[in-house]
Formats: C-alpha cells, sequence, structure tokens
C-alpha cells in the first residue's frame, strides 16, 4: 500500500479562440490519433490544447492535426478541437489514443488559436467557420 503524499495540478481550458458560442452547443465525439501529434507543439503540457485544426486520417478514422502536405487524410481540414485532452498519464506514459469532442461550425478568433491554419485549411472548412 502507498501511502505518500500526491500532488496533482489542474488548469483552466483556454477557450479565448472561440469568437462566440454559436456551435458549442453541438460537438461531436472524435478518436485522437495521438501518435499523429507533436508533444513539443502540440501537448507539452500533457495534454493536447483545445483550438488544433483536426484532420481524419483516411486509414483508421481517427483524428490528427490537419497538415496540408499531409497524404494520410490530414489534408483536409474538417473542424477543431473543442476540449483539451489529457494524453500523458502521472507516471509519464503518452496515450495511443484520446477520445474528444469537435467543433463542426464556430466562429474562431484565429489569431489566439494554439497553431496556425494556412488558407488552405480555411478553404476545406468554407462557410461552416467563419475567422473573425
Amino acid at each position: 500500500m502507498d501511502l505518500s503524499l500526491k500532488t496533482e495540478s489542474f488548469s483552466q481550458d483556454r477557450r479565448d479562440w472561440l469568437g462566440s458560442q454559436h456551435g458549442t452547443d453541438a460537438p461531436v465525439s472524435v478518436t485522437l490519433d495521438v501518435s499523429k501529434f507533436t508533444q513539443g507543439t502540440h501537448y507539452p503540457d500533457g495534454y493536447i490544447k483545445s483550438g488544433i485544426p483536426l484532420g481524419k486520417v483516411t486509414a483508421s478514422g481517427k483524428y490528427g492535426p490537419y497538415d496540408d502536405a499531409a497524404s494520410d487524410g490530414r489534408q483536409t481540414c474538417v473542424g477543431f478541437l473543442f476540449t483539451a485532452q489529457d494524453v500523458v498519464s502521472p507516471r509519464g506514459a503518452v496515450s495511443a489514443s484520446a477520445v474528444g469532442s469537435m467543433l463542426l461550425h464556430c466562429f474562431i478568433r484565429e489569431a489566439k488559436l494554439p497553431v496556425t491554419i494556412d488558407a488552405a485549411g480555411k478553404t476545406d472548412l468554407g462557410a461552416r467557420v467563419i475567422f473573425v
């Protein structure tokens, strides 16, 4: 039995990238392929940040970070991660996948996104996402 004192810290999910509450009432559930994310960019603090643009990996049906240079399906931006997702355990193990929620239509404050999105990604999203 381990009776040692353990501490755990929590942080508030930053959602200042949202331009309004429009669309937040209807996120869809997605499974994230954590191997497609880069630790230093997407989850330096142990969790994948909300606001990451997502693309769907054709072979697995899971989602990864949008990347216009990819050839596995992620080259098409389909939405944004709505809530941050823990992917590193307290012991340092990285999850293979995580379940999250994705916004399909919304208003986005582009300057506040945790990563940039290019013109091709914006075009993929069409009129479903409005950048302010």
